[in-house]
């Protein structure tokens, strides 16, 4: 089942993709592909430059072929940015190539761990809480909609939640029985 075996994270700014997605790709022994570090790899600019340059419909352009490159990938972890959700293409790449992991974070979490960085477009100018209630609005029927898996990072340590969906993962592709021990 090729391409089946990619694990990719969704979720919105502050979840822990990344870092949970770092962890969960070395307990595999899987590459790990950030689609925001590969925007910027491609384009030679920061996220940030992008946005003032080209806008948000210009940063989900780049975002979309990204996606659909990395979607080819096989036995890979991948951590998408928040908003690749709202893209209807992305969506159909990451359902049909992959096992989909939500790592859901209340608006507090992401506001602490999304607020400490200048690296956040979409929070610039605004009220960071107001600005993420907003979008989690938008966007988490959207991450449900496609999660074969939903795990909260809230106050949990990232190498828990990477075993976690390591253990869940395993037990999804048939390596492992039911309420066997890891």
């Amino acid at each position: 089942m090729p391409g089946q075996h990619n694990i990719f994270l969704v979720g919105p700014m502050g979840s822990g993709k990344t870092a949970v997605g770092k962890s969960l790709a070395r307990l595999l022994d899987y590459p790990f592909f950030d689609s925001d570090h590969e925007i910027e790899r491609r384009s030679g600019a920061g996220i940030p430059l992008i946005f003032e340059r080209e806008g948000e419909a210009g940063f989900r352009r780049r975002e979309r072929e990204v996606i659909a490159d990395l979607a080819r990938q096989e036995r890979s972890v991948i951590a998408t940015g928040g908003g690749a959700i709202l893209d209807p293409h992305n969506r159909a790449d990451l359902a049909s190539r992959g096992w989909v992991v939500y790592l859901e974070a209340s608006v507090a979490q992401q506001a602490e761990r999304a607020g400490r960085t200048r690296h956040r477009p979409l929070l610039h100018g605004t009220d960071p809480l107001v600005r993420l209630e907003e979008l989690m609005r938008v966007r988490e029927p959207l991450y449900r909609e496609i999660a074969d898996l939903c795990i909260s990072t809230d106050q949990r340590r990232v190498a828990a939640v990477a075993e976690r969906i390591a253990e869940e993962y395993r037990e999804y592709l048939g390596l492992r029985p039911a309420g066997a021990g890891g």
